[in-house]
């Protein structure tokens, strides 16, 4: 199912307004297409999916954690510190809109404003969606050096001198955690080829 489909239906049972469905839609195929998005697009949106779909019936509320990967990146400039706080600041707009219950509503921002630190989480449904978001970090070696050229540019404003402590500073964090995946599930899949790739970018990055 695409993107805009999937997003259709999850929105169909709390509201019967097509044209409301469709400007959110819009909304959210302008944001994660802007000009400069060469990762965080919606291509990301449909590796979450494809990711989580795998593990659906370990996830206690799918249309949350849905809503939760299409807001999740909604606000994003790179020269910002901010993008989640503000995304999950749409998403709870949005939703409101939508006229979704209030508890849905937390659970949905809590969600994203997690993907900032990608901490462990006492909430499971979280964890998976944090793994999903940094599913490409376990990918094979190919995939991942497309990621951070993708990185790169999206970041292309600052210079190398300023890039590269940057970068480096968020892979070291990465492998200081105490491990990068918060699920059994993902962890099996992806942390040992993810410690690699990172610690292949590090040396590439000296």
């Amino acid at each position: 199912m695409n993107l805009k489909s999937q997003f259709e239906q999850l929105c169909s049972p709390f509201t019967e307004d097509q044209q409301f469905i469709s400007d959110l839609w819009r909304e959210i195929e302008t944001r994660y297409s802007e000009k400069g998005r060469h990762y965080h697009n919606l291509l990301h949106l449909e590796n979450m999916f494809k990711e989580l779909e795998d593990v659906k019936g370990n996830i206690s509320d799918f249309t949350a954690i849905s809503f939760s990967v299409f807001y999740h990146d909604v606000i994003y400039d790179a020269a910002s510190k901010a993008n989640e706080e503000k995304s999950a600041v749409k998403a709870e707009k949005r939703l409101a809109e939508l006229h979704i219950d209030k508890n849905k509503i937390s659970i949905i921002s809590a969600q994203i404003l997690a993907t900032k630190s990608h901490q462990r989480s006492d909430d499971e449904d979280t964890n998976y969606l944090l793994d999903a978001d940094l599913s490409v970090l376990g990918k094979d070696f190919k995939t991942y050096l497309e990621y951070t050229q993708n990185i790169r540019k999206e970041y292309s404003i600052y210079p190398d001198f300023l890039y590269k402590p940057g970068r480096k500073k968020v892979l070291k964090h990465f492998l200081e955690l105490k491990s990068i995946f918060k699920t059994e599930y993902f962890k099996e899949k992806y942390e040992i080829r993810a410690k690699e790739n990172i610690a292949a970018e590090l040396q590439l990055l000296k």
